[in-house]
C-alpha cells in the first residue's frame, strides 16, 4: 500500500499507547503510518459517571465521524468502549492479542479495610459498583472520572478514599501498576476488556486486508462471544453486565454475570463448549440469564434510566402506574404526611346533628378514636365521591355530598335543618366552608382530627408537568421546588386548582375528582 495509513485515536496517554502499538505492527509490515489523535466527549466531559451520560459509545462517536469522513483511514479503540453495533460502513477490521483482561485493586495503605463494615471505594463503572456492592454490601462506591494518571492522583489525594478500582491492562501498559494493586480474581470483567480493535470502512478492501494480517483469532473468538452475550442482553454502559471467554484445551470456556445496580440482585451464568462448536454459546448464556430473571431485572434498569417528565405528589400505586401513556415517564412521592389527633370522647358525647368531613382523612381519624357505633351522626355531609362511599362502609348514610367544600358550604346555606355543624378537619384547611357557614349565621364548630405535614422534595429538573390533589400539596410543592415558566400543574379539581394558579402559568383541571382522571389529564397532554 503506498498511501500512509492514517491512524485515529483519542488523545489520552492510554489510547495513544494502544494506537502506537497497531502502528508499530503495521510498520513492521511495512506499511506507512501516522497518528491523528482526536479528543472525543468522553474525555471532556468529567463531572458525571460514564452510565450517566445517555450516550453508548462516548468513547468511539468522534472517531467515528472522522473515518466516515474521510479524515481517518483506521480508528483504535479498547473494544470494551466500543458499541457492539458498529455505524453503518465501518466493520471491525482487527483485534490485537489480549493483554491482562482483569480489574485491579489499588488500596492506598493496606488492604485491612477489606475486613471493615464501611469503606469508600472509587469507581465510575457501573459493573465494577455492583459487583464489589454484591460482596461488600455495606461499603461505599464513588464515582471517580479522569485517564489514570489523574484517577491515581485522586486516589492518593483524597482522604475518604480507600481504593479504587481500575483495568489492569490501562495500568499496565502505561507502566503505573503501584505496589499497592491486586487483581480482582472473582470480578467479571467487562465484555473484550483488555482487548485492543481497530475498526475501517467497510469499502476499503485493501486496508482490511491490511489489517488482517496483525489480526489475532483467539482474542477475536473470545471477544466475540462475549460481546454477543452482552448484545443478546441488549446491554450496554447502563447495565452491569460482565462476560468473560477463554479458550485452554481445545474448549471455549465462558462465564457471564448480570447485576441490578445496587448489587443487590445477581445472575450468573457459566458453559465450557468443544472448540468448533462453540457459535451458540453466547446465545444459550443470555437465554438462561434471561430465564433466570434476567429480563425482568434489565426492564427494571432500563425503567430507572427513563428521564422523569411527570411527577406526582401523592404516591401511585402499582395499578395506577400501568395507566400512564408510555411517553409519561412518572415518579411519585407524598408531598403530605397526614398525623391523626386524639379527639376527647367528651365532644362527641351526644348525638351531633349536623356533621362535615371533606377527606378520607378525617373518617381515619374519627374510626381510629371510636367505634362506629359510637358515632351517632343525625345528618352526615362530605366532600368527595370516595369520601363519601368510605363514610358509608364505615360510618353511616351520607345525606348530601358536593365534589368540593365551596359547593357543600352553599348547599348548607340553602338546604339545611338547624344553625350549627361539627367540621371534622386538619390543622391546615381551606377557609372557604366555615367562612361561607358563618357569614350565614350558621355556627361552625371545628374539630381538629388530624395533621397535615408537609414533606416536599426536591424533584428532578427534567419535569415538565406535576400531579396535585390538594392546595397542600401545591404548597409543600412549592417549599422546595421553582416552577418554570412552561411547567404544568394537572389538579385534581377546582379548589387544588386555584392555589396552583398562584405558581403556574398552565394549570389544567381533571374532569372528576380522582388520581385516575389526572392521570387521564396527563395523558392527554402526551398523546
Amino acid at each position: 500500500m503506498s498511501k500512509t495509513i492514517r491512524i485515529g485515536t483519542r488523545d489520552s496517554e492510554l489510547a495513544l499507547y494502544q494506537a502506537n502499538a497497531v502502528k508499530s505492527q503495521l510498520e513492521h509490515l511495512g506499511h506507512k503510518t501516522v497518528l491523528v489523535p482526536v479528543k472525543s466527549t468522553g474525555d471532556i466531559v468529567l463531572d458525571k459517571p460514564l452510565y450517566e451520560l445517555g450516550i453508548t459509545g462516548i468513547f468511539t462517536r468522534t472517531l467515528d465521524i472522522a473515518m466516515l469522513n474521510g479524515d481517518i483511514d483506521i480508528a483504535v479503540h479498547s473494544l470494551k468502549d466500543v458499541p457492539t453495533l458498529l455505524p453503518k460502513g465501518i466493520v471491525q477490521a482487527a483485534v490485537l492479542k489480549r493483554g491482562n483482561v482483569r480489574d485491579t485493586l489499588v488500596y492506598k495503605t493496606t488492604e485491612e479495610f477489606l475486613g471493615a463494615r464501611e469503606a469508600v471505594i472509587a469507581t465510575s463503572s457501573l459493573r465494577r459498583k455492583a459487583q464489589w456492592l454484591n460482596r461488600y454490601p455495606t461499603h461505599t462506591i464513588e464515582d471517580i472520572r479522569g485517564n489514570v494518571n489523574t484517577r491515581l492522583e485522586k486516589l492518593k489525594n483524597t482522604s475518604r478514599f480507600n481504593a479504587a478500582i481500575f483495568a489492569a491492562a490501562g495500568i499496565g501498559r502505561l507502566g503505573l501498576r503501584p505496589e499497592t494493586a491486586v487483581n480482582l480474581e472473582w470480578m467479571i470483567p467487562a465484555p473484550a476488556q483488555g482487548a485492543i480493535m481497530v475498526t475501517a470502512l467497510e469499502e476499503d478492501e485493501e486496508t482490511r486486508a491490511i489489517l488482517a494480517e496483525i489480526n489475532h483469532e483467539e482474542t477475536q473468538i473470545c471477544t466475540q462471544i462475549e460481546r454477543e452475550f452482552l448484545n443478546k442482553l441488549e446491554g450496554g454502559c447502563t447495565a452491569p453486565i460482565g462476560a468473560l471467554c477463554y479458550i485452554k484445551d481445545e474448549e471455549v470456556n465462558f462465564e457471564g454475570v448480570l447485576l441490578s445496580p445496587n448489587g443487590t440482585k445477581k445472575i450468573t451464568v457459566q458453559r465450557v463448549k468443544k472448540l468448533g462448536e462453540h457459535t451458540d454459546i453466547a446465545t444459550w448464556c443470555a437465554d438462561y440469564v434471561i430465564d433466570k430473571g434476567g429480563k425482568h431485572l434489565m426492564d427494571s434498569i432500563k425503567e430507572s434510566t427513563k428521564i422523569t417528565n411527570v411527577y406526582s405528589t401523592k404516591s401511585l400505586t402499582e395499578d395506577q402506574r400501568l395507566l400512564f401513556h408510555e411517553k409519561v415517564v412518572a415518579q411519585s412521592s407524598d408531598f403530605i404526611k397526614i398525623s391523626l389527633n386524639r379527639i376527647a370522647p367528651r365532644l362527641l358525647k351526644n348525638e351531633i346533628e349536623n356533621v362535615v368531613i371533606t377527606s378520607k382523612n378525617a373518617v381515619e381519624a374519627l374510626l381510629t378514636n371510636f367505634s362506629a357505633i359510637e358515632l351517632q351522626f343525625k345528618n352526615i355531609y362530605c366532600v368527595g365521591r370516595r369520601t363519601k362511599r368510605l363514610v358509608e362502609n364505615r360510618i353511616g348514610k351520607v345525606k348530601h355530598s358536593e365534589k368540593n367544600a365551596k359547593k357543600l358550604a352553599e348547599h348548607l346555606v340553602e338546604y339545611m335543618d338547624g344553625n350549627q355543624v361539627t367540621y371534622f378537619c386538619s390543622d391546615l384547611r381551606l377557609d372557604d366552608l366555615p367562612t361561607i357557614l358563618e357569614e350565614n349565621n350558621i355556627n361552625v364548630k371545628q374539630i381538629e382530627a388530624y395533621q397535615t405535614k408537609f414533606d416536599s422534595l426536591e424533584i428532578p429538573n427534567t419535569v415538565e408537568g406535576v400531579m396535585f390533589y390538594s392546595p397542600s400539596t401545591v404548597k409543600s410543592f412549592k417549599q422546595e421546588n421553582t416552577v418554570t415558566n412552561t411547567m404544568i400543574a394537572f389538579c385534581i379539581g377546582e379548589t387544588t386548582a386555584k392555589e396552583a394558579r398562584h405558581y403556574f402559568n398552565d394549570v389544567r383541571v381533571a374532569k372528576v375528582p380522582t388520581v385516575e382522571s389526572v392521570i387521564e389529564l396527563v395523558n392527554k397532554h402526551y398523546v
